[in-house]
């Protein structure tokens, strides 16, 4: 039957590959490659021989009827990204709802996950846990993510590249305790694998005196909650007079945080409170 593999592979060691994802790239008729160059590199170890079609976010939607008539003529195709499992954090749902669509079989082959690899390397509590995938990188889109992450009552995982790693963590330390748990992992199942775990504060100024090189997986702890003796009443009656006089949001929770002497993620979330109110 013709039929669509989601294929997970390597994230970095080759050898973390399933027996039977070897067996399903080399017994279908083409490979859907983010990256045809990076594939390569996996074929060439695995001695695939498998055309390697390009695919990736720019031409996800050009190459959907291609596929389907792939399909159609009986053949069995696989899809793969750069590292790990397909569409978290890589494009191909588009493809598979398509494919679903007109009544063709979509297959999961699992395996290697960066986000699970470093979930369960955290020594945080990985019941629940929520993906955010990458962060947008500016606008109220990357400030409501922010916010959520704030007050988020369980584990959050987060992708960011090295070049934009501390400013994610200064964001998160500004809005949340210093000393809430933050994990790290950088080039997981690499030569030069690392993981550092430490309060936010701590791990943010590590990474100041150094470059930060390789793929980065962001583990951070949930929020426990609002600490005894809070006066929440006298915080909404100071950052809602502050909304009305025009302060920014933002604004309004760091001042509310100094003056009552707040954490700042309790504060960002009264302030969103009021907001929604």
């Amino acid at each position: 039957m013709p039929s669509l593999y989601i294929v997970s592979t390597p994230i970095g060691n080759l050898a973390d590959i399933t027996y039977r994802a070897v067996e399903v790239l080399r017994s279908v008729d083409r490979i859907l490659a983010e990256d045809t160059r990076r594939t390569s590199i996996l074929c060439r170890h695995y001695d695939l021989t498998a055309p390697l079609i390009s695919m990736h976010e720019h031409n996800e939607r050009a190459r959907i009827d291609a596929v389907l008539g792939w399909l159609e003529a009986g053949e069995s195709l696989a899809l793969v990204s750069d590292a790990g499992t397909p569409l978290v954090s890589d494009p191909g749902w588009r493809l598979v709802s398509a494919v679903i669509e007109a009544g063709y079989r979509v297959v999961p082959v699992p395996g290697a996950s960066a986000a699970l690899a470093a979930v369960v390397a955290s020594g945080l509590d990985p019941e629940p846990f929520t993906f955010f995938g990458f962060l947008p990188r500016s606008g109220r889109a990357r400030a409501d993510r922010l916010d959520e992450l704030a007050t988020l009552p369980h584990t959050a995982i987060l992708y960011e590249s090295p070049q934009r790693l501390v400013r994610l963590l200064d964001d998160l330390a500004e809005r949340s305790s210093g000393e809430r748990r933050v994990v790290i992992g950088r080039e997981l199942t690499k030569l030069h694998e690392e993981i550092i775990r430490g309060p936010l504060s701590e791990v943010v100024a590590s990474f100041r005196e150094r470059a930060v090189r390789g793929e980065v997986v962001v583990v951070v702890e949930g929020w426990a909650g609002a600490p005894a003796g809070v006066d929440e009443e006298a915080a909404s009656a100071l950052a809602s007079a502050l909304l009305k006089e025009g302060t920014r949001p933002s604004a309004v929770a760091r001042e509310v945080s100094r003056r009552l002497g707040l954490p700042r993620n309790l504060a960002y979330q009264i302030v969103q409170r009021l907001k929604q109110d």
